[in-house]
């Protein structure tokens, strides 16, 4: 099982950036995927997360993100993505996705992590 996230980079307060995390090794449907990141200094945390095995479309995000951020996931392509607008500084951080089998934000329920990729918001 691997996972390469990719879509990161640096952008200015209020501005949008798309995160991808391709799968391969697995079916993305089969895990529950989730967006975490981690800020300097800062525990990991889970920003969204998405299950489309028995419920098409369960969705769900940290309160900090809600109204702002989006994920989705196409089945087809085996990729997952988290969509981020009106981007603040504080959402500065490395950002990872991860697969587990559990519909949880807690980075102890899944199994499979990517490397990361860094969002800088000034």
């Amino acid at each position: 099982v691997q996972l390469v996230e990719s879509g990161g980079g640096s952008v200015q307060a209020g501005g949008s950036l798309r995160l991808s995390c391709s799968g391969s090794g697995y079916t993305v449907s089969s895990y529950c995927m989730g967006w975490f990141r981690q800020g300097p200094g800062k525990e990991r945390e889970g920003v969204a997360r998405v299950y489309t095995g028995y419920y098409t479309g369960l969705t769900d995000y940290a309160d900090s993100v809600k109204g702002r951020f989006t994920i989705s996931q196409d089945n087809a392509k085996n990729t997952v993505y988290l969509e981020m607008n009106s981007l603040k500084p504080e959402d500065t951080a490395m950002y990872y996705c991860a697969a587990g089998p559990r519909f949880t934000f807690s980075p102890s329920d899944y199994n499979y992590w990517g490397q990361g990729t860094q969002v800088t918001v000034s």
